[in-house]
């Protein structure tokens, strides 16, 4: 199924600046680049996120608990592997990445709640090693993240220094992202093996940021290695924050742009709150030469992709310049996007996790590419 995106989809241009700039409306407007969105799998149960093998398989989290393997534009029958987890509301098998030498180790990282005897919902990091296409040897590598209903966090990914990067919610408890001896509210940073690396802002704290509430979307800059999130607001403030090791966001002292130099800003945010989920640079490819380096985002509640220009400063402040829309209002809840390795942008709907409208054969991955004739 294709959709064919018009060049009356209009990129909103706005300038960033102190003060409320989250209206979607703002901004004067040109026309935006041609795209189709295609249907590469359906029928899924609320997948959460995706990662890539070396040799172009798709693995598919969905949130109940099973990971799912798309090998040549067919999702397999059988799981990757089917995890124990607690999946209420929010909570279940989230984030996945693959270790930065799968094709040697096959070694595959997941996130996900389960109910502890003691502490009820509690998230955690585990590892499962590729066995001829079988998830196997689960092994625990971080554990004791306060969990619940909502605000897990749990996106998982590889940083360019190979270390491995958690973003994890307040579990409701906006007390913990302020306290350094807690991981929730935290962006951890850990080895692989689940230790401490030697360079964290604390010693022997995987802590690597502080202060968020419900971060869901990481990645790197492609030029500067800057690492960008996405976060959840409560009903207002969702924020696009650039990591600073060691740093504090804020959250629940301050929302949005306090101008306090006790925290660190967001360069933007949106009030009333779209919902942010997944995050992605486009590194560059098949799609259009002005995405190279711009940061995608998607969004649950306003139900679109967005994709944000940035630049930056002299001193090394970032900003945004310009904003766009895709696929607006077409594939309802959207919750992860990644950059596969044809260059193509990939998404997954999330219509399915309570919160939305399942349409027929929902839920989907979904797969932007250039449009016909571009």
């Amino acid at each position: 199924m294709r959709l064919l995106v018009t060049a009356a989809l209009a990129l909103s241009l706005a300038l960033a600046a102190c003060g409320d700039e989250g209206t979607a409306a703002e901004g004067s407007t040109v026309p935006s680049s041609g795209y189709e969105v295609e249907t590469v799998v359906q029928g899924l149960r609320v997948p959460w996120d995706i990662a890539f093998a070396p040799d172009g398989r798709m693995f598919v989290t969905e949130r109940p608990g099973a990971i799912r393997v798309v090998r040549d534009g067919v999702l397999q029958d059988e799981p990757f592997a089917v995890l124990d987890v607690w999946a209420q509301s929010e909570a279940g098998l989230m984030g996945i990445a693959l270790h930065p030498d799968f094709a040697a180790n096959g070694h595959l990282y997941v996130c996900y709640t389960y109910i502890h005897e003691q502490r009820g919902p509690t998230n955690r990091v585990a590892r499962l090693t590729d066995a001829d296409g079988v998830g196997t040897d689960h092994t625990v590598v971080f554990d004791g993240i306060p969990g619940a209903r909502n605000h897990n966090g749990c996106r998982i990914r590889f940083g360019p220094d190979d270390k491995l990067y958690v973003t994890m919610g307040d579990a409701q408890n906006g007390d913990l992202a302020q306290d350094p001896a807690s991981p929730a509210g935290k962006i951890l940073r850990l080895n692989p093996d689940g230790t401490v690396p030697d360079d964290n802002p604390i010693e022997g704290n995987p802590l690597f940021t502080l202060g968020h509430r419900n971060p869901q979307g990481i990645d790197w800059h492609p030029d500067t290695g800057d690492p960008f999130i996405t976060e959840h607001g409560p009903s207002d403030n969702d924020e696009i924050n650039v990591l600073v090791a060691g740093a504090n966001y804020g959250w629940p002292e301050v929302r949005g742009i306090a101008e306090d130099p006790a925290y660190v800003d967001p360069i933007k945010k949106y009030t009333p709150t779209l919902a942010l989920a997944g995050a992605a640079f486009y590194t560059g490819g098949p799609l259009p030469l002005h995405w190279t380096n711009s940061f995608f985002f998607t969004t649950l509640k306003d139900r679109h992709v967005r994709r944000l220009s940035l630049a930056e400063g002299p001193d090394g402040a970032w900003t945004v310049v310009g904003e766009e829309k895709l696929i607006e209002d077409e594939f309802g809840r959207l919750r992860a996007i990644v950059q596969g390795p044809d260059g193509y942008l990939y998404v997954t709907t999330s219509n399915r996790d309570g919160r939305g409208s399942p349409a027929r054969f929902d839920d989907k991955v979904l797969r932007i590419v250039p449009a016909a004739g571009e």
